[in-house]
């Protein structure tokens, strides 16, 4: 909320922005403490969303009870009519909003989101008699050091080699009432069973620890495999948001050397058309949640139709379709544009031309970015899932941080005195289609990796309507029954 306050401010006060430009090539830029108030603003808004959307999901899916077949189907649909939310959400903000910012008033533009803060704020409260709330137990990065501490400190211990459970291993009961189920000690990972094992003086005559650092509990390693097991698999998520990243850099780019007329009156403006993503996301999700899951469940018997690793997997080829099919459409748009008026051409082509890429990523979202949400959130242990849905931000600033990377890299390497860079500024002289190939190929690459990674997975969570709720499920790499699946 004072984020956006803060950020209405700029636009709406003269000192804390510059002066109009007399011309386009006389603006006057901004001063340092005009730069430092939006950057005030901005960090506001970095706060508050790191505090807002880590805790939403986790906090939206307490509402229902994973005990029940009913609670566990509402949790299952709840991912997708959240996600369905917000890319209609987006929709708004991508056409309503960034119209009205453009054609009538940055203050009104930014003025009518913040109001929307103050309705939500209050809405959220009227609510909290309500809802469901679940106590916290404690620091969540506690017990994970404090395993991989006694782990270390135990490197030299011997594991039993029979199998032998009773008496080596601290094991103690849950907590009453905690959210966590109990885990079974595994085999994976098998230097941190070390930490658990039992040895001289570390145990109290009541049953307990004398030293959490160096004594854990098999649960407490255990918990510390599930993330270990799960970090294979959000690394292969950067690629696919690499690719997702372009909507709202070159293919802006390439939107305002087209024709963006939609009838003879309107013009679309190239910041807008990452809508066509969000529509066809939110047209998908609700078909596929009301008739494709239930389809597939009767068949797969699996509980989402289909595994939360395969809905991972198909985002990743599509998300590599969406680059093939960006690189083939720029050279003809820009053969259309340098054969219009060269550098400064617009091509005659409408803009409805990057449709494809857009669809195919919107598809690309709709299972991969929310098969990674549900996945995250399911496979992390149930204390831990404000920390899971931290990892999709994580991935989207690793993606960021690596399109920086390569972009630098292209102009540092790629052009020469007879040719400019394939990124170069004016895009009707680049070679983007190269860039979007470039990416495909890695998302290629990626996506071998996932099919290497993927069918050594072992979910935690129910997967099968038939399987029992508790205990470990490990699927089989059977290709026509799960995708966990991928197979090389």
């Amino acid at each position: 909320m004072q984020g956006m306050v803060t950020l209405t401010l700029v636009p709406w006060i003269p000192n804390l922005h510059p002066p109009p430009c007399p011309t386009k090539k006389s603006c006057k830029g901004p001063t340092s403490s005009q730069m430092g108030f939006l950057a005030l603003a901005l960090g506001f808004l970095s706060l508050g969303s790191a505090g807002i959307r880590p805790c939403s999901i986790p906090f939206g899916v307490d509402q229902f009870d994973p005990n029940t077949e009913e609670g566990r189907k509402g949790i299952n649909s709840f991912f997708n009519w959240y996600y369905t939310t917000f890319t209609v959400v987006i929709i708004l903000a991508l056409t309503v909003t960034v119209y009205i910012q453009t054609n009538v008033s940055w203050v009104v533009g930014f003025g009518i989101p913040t109001l929307l803060m103050v309705v939500a704020i209050i809405l959220f409260f009227l609510g909290t008699r309500v809802y469901v709330y679940v106590k916290p137990e404690g620091s969540i990065f506690s017990g994970i050091i404090q395993g991989l501490v006694a782990a270390y400190k135990k490197r030299n211990v011997k594991l039993p080699e029979n199998g032998e459970f009773d008496g080596i291993y601290y094991d103690p009961p849950l907590m009453k009432g905690t959210i966590v189920k109990k885990l079974s000690l595994t085999h994976k990972f098998r230097f941190l069973n070390k930490a658990a094992v039992i040895q001289e003086g570390e145990l109290r005559p009541d049953g307990s620890r004398t030293n959490k650092w160096n004594l854990s509990s098999i649960q407490q390693i255990e918990e510390v495999k599930l993330i270990l097991r799960i970090m294979p698999v959000w690394a292969s998520g950067i690629i696919c948001f690499l690719a997702m990243a372009q909507q709202g850099t070159f293919t802006v780019s390439q939107a305002l050397k087209m024709d963006r007329h939609l009838g003879p009156h309107f013009e679309i403006p190239a910041g807008s058309l990452g809508v066509i993503s969000m529509i066809t996301i939110g047209i998908w999700l609700p078909i596929y949640d009301r008739v494709i899951v239930p389809s597939l469940r009767r068949v797969t018997k699996i509980e989402g139709g289909i595994t939360l690793l395969q809905r991972i997997g198909i985002g990743l080829v599509f998300s590599i379709l969406s680059m093939v099919a960006a690189g083939l459409i720029e050279p003809m748009r820009r053969a259309s544009a340098n054969k219009h008026g060269g550098s400064t051409g617009v091509a005659p082509l409408s803009v409805l031309w990057l449709s494809p890429q857009l669809i195919l990523m919107g598809f690309a979202e709709a299972f991969n970015i929310i098969g990674q949400i549900e996945f995250y959130n399911k496979e992390f242990p149930e204390n831990m899932t404000s920390l899971a849905n931290s990892l999709f931000s994580i991935t989207a600033a690793g993606a960021n941080y690596l399109s920086v990377f390569l972009v630098n890299v292209i102009h540092h390497t790629t052009g020469t005195k007879d040719h400019p860079d394939w990124l170069t500024k004016d895009i009707n002289q680049g070679r983007v289609e190269y860039f979007y190939f470039l990416i495909a190929g890695l998302g290629v690459l990626n996506f071998g990796y996932f099919l290497y990674v993927a069918p050594g997975y072992k979910y935690k969570s129910r997967v099968r309507v038939d399987e029992d709720v508790d205990g470990d499920h490990e699927m089989k790499p059977d290709f026509s029954i799960e995708l966990n699946g991928l197979k090389p």
